[in-house]
């Protein structure tokens, strides 16, 4: 069993049923012996990424919030805790976001599955997909 936080752009392409998803990703994602979590950051990042004409935060960030309880996601969210991790990692991301994530993850003993390289390197916990 893996306790897995879902990068937001995995979340993305889950709701897209993106090819860019790799089978052996969607098997652990599926897996129902697997703990799957998203973090408020996700959600927070998409919502405002979408207000500013992105072009791959084309949903609405309540469908997906809504799509992935469904799914029997757990929703983590932010803690203090998590906020202080970020000072403590090294300056490898300057992405806000992805670097809540990867704090988020350590703090939490959660599996981060991502498609970064860069957000990957930060724990050998972390799966590259």
């Amino acid at each position: 069993m893996m306790r897995l936080l879902l990068d937001t752009h995995i979340l993305i392409w889950i709701a897209q049923d993106s090819p860019r998803l790799s089978p052996k990703a969607r098997a652990t994602i599926v897996d129902p012996e697997n703990e799957k979590f998203f973090s408020v950051v996700s959600i927070w990042e998409i919502a405002i990424k979408s207000t500013v004409d992105r072009e791959e935060f084309t949903f609405d960030a309540a469908t997906l919030r809504d799509g992935l309880f469904a799914r029997a996601f757990a929703e983590l969210p932010v803690a203090g805790k998590h906020a202080l991790a970020t000072s403590r990692l090294p300056a490898l991301h300057k992405d806000p976001f992805d670097r809540l994530l990867v704090a988020q993850a350590l703090e939490e003993g959660l599996t981060l599955l991502t498609a970064d390289a860069v957000v990957a390197s930060y724990s050998a916990a972390f799966v590259r997909v």
